[in-house]
């Protein structure tokens, strides 16, 4: 009987925002919302199974393997990761590595845009500390997020990667699986795994990337397309574009046993994306056309109009307690679900103040330069919670969220009609409904609903929806990438579709 290959793994998890206006700590992997938190060695595989992460689906694949766990580590995206964040997770994926004794492989369930107090490129930085250790011939296959922005030296780092293949992902544990049969297909391989890996010169809005939207759901069909004999993997990544780095954007990667039908593969995709620039839209309303056009549409509609606050996404980095589309509705009396919104001084005051009290508060401030002032609002809190729910949606599957204490606060406008704030204490993206619902709040019984996402909502919330907008709203998340004040880029890459290409002063 053959032995197992004996592959150990682990998870670091980070999307970062360079223009946020705080760090990532460690203690923001430790609770970090609508993730799994730190976990060291064995209970990585009851914390992670049966999630919708990439690591979980990995684990699913792992009859032809060994597993040892090493660590696993995801924070709500955010600002750069403290060095002290950093080496304390890549020390615990080392150490376990060190403690694992002979190994025949390793997986990283890895992102692709971290940038930490000391590297533009995080996960750079951590595969030249595992090469350190394990050496270069050491089989690793990585999976990435498509929104991962990815380094050439990354790449030669690794052996071969997946990537996610939609967006919203709810493909991540599907990537993980892809990632297992990829790292059997390495350790199998008679002859070289030849890798190509593409760069396209413009960058896309994260409000312009859905799969759900053409033309990405043609240009990731295609992928598969390109997988034949000697092309093992096909992959792209659209970027994430508030990273002020140099290969912040759009990346391909490809790899397999034939040389030359790998380079055409890679070469293949990047005309394709390159042919379809122009058709590539960022959806973007400004906030008073989005709030009246809902209301309009909501008098006859049966289904909820969805409202997305995407340059307030805390799923981006964006710190979610911006007052610019909050300040629209209160302008206009649109009543509306609204959420979630993080405050958590505000949602300690209505914890304090209790169910059914009428109270007085301030929503937001904290950075009035990036997310406009401060608004005092009057309200009754009509329900609380402690934030701790199961998500339902098909992206947060399972997944155990911790969003701290929680509140609905009810603002009446005039003529019975109600604006309602959902305050959360931990920064999430609202992108399950369940964020609602585990307050008592349906969001197919309401006309409007407003979530602070950019995109990742669409999987549980597109359904039920009459009609989507995307407004625009302050934020750190700026979805018109002209606007985005870059100093690092490559010299050359437009600043969104045909836009005006980034050059040094």
């Amino acid at each position: 009987m053959h032995r197992k290959p004996k592959i150990a793994f682990a998870g670091f998890q980070h999307e970062t925002n360079t223009f946020a206006p705080f760090l990532t700590e460690f203690n923001n992997f430790e609770t970090p919302g609508a993730w799994p938190a730190f976990t060291e060695g064995e209970p990585i595989k009851t914390i992670c199974a049966d999630l919708n992460v990439p690591i979980s689906g990995f684990m699913e694949a792992n009859e032809n393997f060994d597993l040892i766990p090493l660590t696993y580590a995801a924070a709500e995206p955010g600002g750069l990761v403290t060095k002290n964040a950093f080496d304390r997770i890549s020390n615990s994926i080392i150490e376990g590595i060190k403690n694992s004794g002979p190994l025949d492989g390793l997986y990283f369930d890895l992102h692709g845009a971290m940038v930490t107090e000391g590297f533009d490129d995080g996960e750079e930085e951590l595969l030249k500390r595992v090469r350190d250790l394990v050496g270069p011939k050491m089989p690793i296959v990585a999976s990435l997020d498509l929104h991962g922005n990815i380094s050439p030296k990354f790449i030669d780092l690794v052996s071969a990667v997946t990537i996610y293949r939609t967006y919203p992902h709810i493909d991540m544990a599907m990537t993980g699986r892809r990632a297992a049969a990829l790292l059997r297909q390495v350790l199998a391989a008679k002859a070289p795994i030849f890798k190509a890996f593409k760069q396209a010169n413009f960058l896309i809005p994260i409000t312009a990337q859905s799969t759900r939207r053409e033309p990405a759901g043609e240009l990731y069909k295609k992928l598969s397309t390109l997988e034949k004999e000697g092309v093992l993997s096909v992959d792209l990544a659209f970027g994430f574009p508030p990273a002020d780095i140099p290969n912040c954007g759009i990346s391909i990667f490809a790899c397999g046993t034939n040389k030359e039908a790998v380079d055409r593969a890679a070469d293949e995709m990047l005309n394709s994306i390159n042919n379809f620039e122009s058709s590539f839209d960022d959806q973007l309303i400004s906030a008073d056309q989005a709030v009246l056009q809902a209301r309009e549409l909501a008098k006859s509609a049966t289904s909820p109009i969805v409202i997305a606050d995407p340059q307030d996404n805390p799923g981006a980095g964006a710190t979610g307690d911006s007052t610019g589309l909050l300040a629209t509705f209160l302008k206009h009396k649109v009543p509306a679900l609204l959420g979630v919104f993080w405050d958590p001084k505000a949602a300690e005051l209505c914890h304090k103040a209790g169910k059914g009290s009428e109270i007085t508060i301030s929503l937001g401030g904290k950075f009035p330069n990036d997310n406009g002032p401060a608004l005092e609002v009057t309200g009754v809190v009509k329900n609380i919670s402690d934030g701790r729910f199961t998500c339902t949606g098909p992206m947060f599957l399972n997944v155990k969220a911790n969003l701290g204490k929680m509140a609905a606060l009810h603002i009446d406008l005039e003529d019975g009609k109600e604006l309602i704030i959902v305050i959360g204490s931990n920064r999430a993206q609202n992108a399950d409904q369940a964020f609602f619902k585990h307050l008592g709040y349906d969001p197919k019984e309401h006309g409007i609903v407003a979530v602070k996402s950019a995109v990742h909502f669409l999987a549980d919330y597109e359904p039920i929806a009459h009609k989507i907008l995307f407004a625009v709203a302050p934020g750190q998340n700026p979805c018109k990438i002209d606007q985005i004040k870059y100093t690092k880029l490559r010299p050359g890459v437009r600043l969104g579709i045909n836009g005006k290409a980034f050059a040094i002063d």
